[in-house]
């Protein structure tokens, strides 16, 4: 249990840092708009894409290449290097200066800072989500809420790091005023450090989960050609659902402009722009936090697909009665609000569970980077064609405009669980433990030695219809063929 803490808090810490992609370029873009105007000159609208551009790109590179280091080098490695990327990055990203404090100069270290830093927020992934996956099975974590304490360490932690990294330049604001932006915007991003130094130091005192250390394939090659065999099934569903739901997810957070812009009346003053992003995020609160206590009750398969047709109803509502909800804004807000919190209930939830707990332990950081990333090359993609699913519909201007990606959102939400309930498979309480005694003999199976895997001076561990008995001694015979 106390290991299990460990990498609950770091968790925690981690995913409080106001540098997460998914909220920092909205308020970054707004302040530097504000202080350095736009159009020539200023802040051009190729500036405002390619700092999202390089975000994704950022990640998905992260995300890839810790997923490989991961399971090669280590999940202790891959969170001690992913916490201390992101407290360089954030703290130069703060400091981006020109030559002779030019703009363009500043935009562009801001730029290359922005896609470094998205390496350390994707190395997160496959090695702080993973290696939580894995502690939550140890001894001292309830059979009955393995899935619900992975959920609130990962997907609600995130959530609530959307709502404090909102807040973050709001509170700036309010203490240093609209003559002082510059200090926002570089507070907003500096104080990133924060969070990801006490994260690094923490993790200091953590060790290699069990699991990994008895299932690795650290010090022997990895045959991939039997891992993709066994598990391309299951790996394309979720990569699938993940894509599909990023895909949606990430472009919907443009309609929060519609809810500020009707409550407001189109008010332009930080405050209220920075209190209602706050508001909005508040959104993926309920929803995450109770799908946490459903997710072991139906199982992460079954939540996630009750979560993908309950959004999905809610779109075509929002899709039917948009003309009416949008003239009574309290009705709109309460129903895309919904609509948010069951992407959380489902998807949000689940596809980390999923993506942690179907694979093996050897595999474990690339199958669960692998997913994620085609889940943030949807949302990249998703943020450049919904624009254009609104043009094609009639516009912004119009009711039919606004209503497209509603219906094209809720419709690929069915389409998910579709893909959801013939591709992925139920996962258990234990799954990690039955589906790496399974996979072991699977291997021996294929003339795979199996004595090469796990670490030296770590439980040897013999398999018995998927359960573990064990006693430790040191491995010297591996350690030798090795």
């Amino acid at each position: 249990m106390p290991t299990m803490s460990l990498v609950l808090v770091g968790d925690v810490f981690n995913s409080m840092s106001p540098f997460h992609p998914k909220f920092d370029c909205l308020a970054v873009n707004t302040l530097l708009e504000r202080i350095y105007g736009t159009g020539s000159g200023g802040i051009t609208t190729n500036y405002s894409t390619t700092l999202s551009s390089v975000a994704f790109a950022g990640t998905v590179v992260g995300m890839l290449t810790f997923g490989y280091l991961s399971d090669k080098v280590g999940r202790k490695f891959g969170m001690m290097s992913a916490t201390g990327i992101v407290a360089l990055f954030s703290g130069l990203s703060a400091a981006s200066s020109g030559a002779n404090h030019s703009l363009s100069g500043m935009l562009a270290m801001l730029i290359a800072c922005r896609f470094l830093l998205g390496i350390g927020v994707g190395a997160e992934y496959p090695c702080g989500s993973v290696s939580a996956s894995e502690q939550s099975e140890e001894e001292g974590i309830a059979k009955n809420s393995q899935h619900r304490w992975l959920v609130l360490a990962t997907n609600t932690m995130i959530d609530v790091g959307f709502v404090i990294g909102a807040f973050v330049p709001l509170v700036l604001y309010w203490i240093f005023g609209d003559n002082h932006l510059r200090a926002v915007w570089r507070l907003s991003l500096g104080l990133g450090v924060v969070p990801a130094i006490i994260v690094f130091f923490w993790r200091l005192r953590m060790e290699e989960p069990n699991r990994y250390k008895r299932d690795s394939m650290k010090h022997v090659r990895i045959p991939y050609r039997l891992v993709i065999k066994r598990y391309w099934r299951g790996l394309f569903g979720i990569s699938l659902a993940w894509f599909i739901y990023d895909f949606i997810t990430y472009p919907f957070g443009l309609y929060s402009s519609t809810v500020t812009n009707a409550v407001t009346g189109g008010s332009s003053s930080l405050t209220v722009v920075f209190g209602w992003s706050v508001v909005i995020n508040l959104f993926y609160i309920p929803g995450t936090v109770v799908g946490a206590f459903f997710v072991d009750r139906m199982g992460p398969k079954v939540t996630m697909i009750t979560g993908l047709l309950a959004q999905a109803v809610i779109g075509f509502i929002m899709s039917g009665l948009y003309t009416q909800l949008s003239q009574h804004i309290a009705a709109f807000a309460v129903v895309y609000g919904i609509f948010l919190s069951f992407g959380e209930f489902g998807p949000g939830n689940c596809l980390g569970v999923l993506a942690a707990k179907t694979g093996p332990t050897a595999v474990r950081g690339q199958y669960y980077g692998f997913a994620a990333a085609v889940g943030k090359i949807g949302a990249f993609i998703g943020t450049w064609v919904f624009p254009i699913i609104v043009t094609d519909f009639g516009g912004s201007s119009s009711a039919k405009g606004n209503t497209g990606p509603f219906w094209v959102g809720s419709g690929l939400a069915i389409l998910s669980a579709t893909v959801v309930y013939f591709f992925v498979k139920p996962l258990d309480h234990d799954g990690m433990k039955e589906e790496d005694a399974k996979f072991r003999e699977y291997l021996e199976a294929h003339g795979f030695d199996v004595s090469l895997m796990g670490l030296p001076e770590t439980e040897i561990v013999s398999y018995t219809e998927g359960k573990e008995t064990g006693s430790s001694v040191k491995d010297t015979d591996s350690v030798a063929n090795v």
